[in-house]
């Protein structure tokens, strides 16, 4: 991609994980890059040094934002709103692990407005410009927790399963007006997240079909795909990347 032709792409939690994944795989197909941090301000900074070092001809940006900030989020819309860029790629993952009968509405609700509120409005302030200018990509991280049931995780799903709901409807909305809108949903990754299912690890692996977590660049490398000329005419659609898992029936014979 030429620098005339530099496509501008803002990603929500790029910063470390699955984010810096991405924002790097967009680096390496041409786009400038604008990405948000919540908490790790000198590891955003180093990102966005080290890909300005690499791609001198293109631009990075990192920027504070907390998703559970509802009037850090309006201020940043309210900024976003006087840019143009073309793609936007919502990546947040907040947990709040509860067996259904004990949800916790306090924690769920937590992890709504990071997971899924804060797409809703981000995506208002950004879709109007890309319908303006006919032509935009919006990417968004879900979960196959919301395709395929798993104990403990009624809340984190609900909240992916609205983030899918919401971004079909934004899909077919936006379609005449050239703008795409699309869910990735990953199965296990192999970041930071993680870390708390390490003493399970081998025993998840050995239920997926490839055998093995994800790496962070695999992932990303369909985000990128998305923003890219083959994702001209995939819209509305969530697309697992999840080694097969929920390609699988659950119950295995003994």
């Amino acid at each position: 991609m030429s620098a005339q032709a530099a496509k501008p792409v803002l990603v929500v939690g790029g910063a470390s994980g699955l984010g810096a994944a991405i924002v790097r795989a967009l680096a390496v197909a041409g786009h400038d890059v604008t990405f948000t941090y919540r908490s790790s301000p000198a590891k955003a900074e180093a990102l966005a040094a080290e890909l300005a070092q690499a791609h001198p001809e293109r631009t990075f940006a990192a920027r504070p934002l907390d998703l559970s900030d509802r009037a850090a989020i309006e201020r940043f819309c309210e900024e976003a709103e006087g840019e143009s860029f073309y793609g936007y790629v919502h990546n947040a993952g907040q947990s709040a692990d509860a067996l259904a009968a004990m949800l916790d509405r306090d924690r769920a609700e937590d992890a709504m407005q990071v997971n899924f509120w804060s797409l809703t409005r981000i995506a208002k302030a950004l879709v109007r410009g890309m319908i303006r200018a006919r032509t935009g990509r919006i990417v968004a991280i879900g979960s196959v927790a919301a395709l395929q049931a798993n104990a403990g995780n009624a809340a984190y799903a609900a909240t992916k399963g609205a983030l899918i709901a919401y971004c079909r409807t934004l899909a077919i909305e936006s379609a005449k007006r050239g703008v795409t809108v699309n869910v990735i949903a990953p199965g296990f990754i192999d970041t930071e997240m993680l870390a708390a299912y390490a003493s399970h690890r081998a025993g998840i692996e050995r239920q997926i079909p490839l055998g093995r977590f994800a790496a962070p660049a695999e992932v990303a490398a369909l985000a990128a795909f998305l923003m890219g000329e083959g994702g001209t005419y995939i819209t509305g659609a969530v697309l697992p990347v999840d080694g097969g898992l929920t390609a699988m029936m659950g119950i295995h014979r003994t």
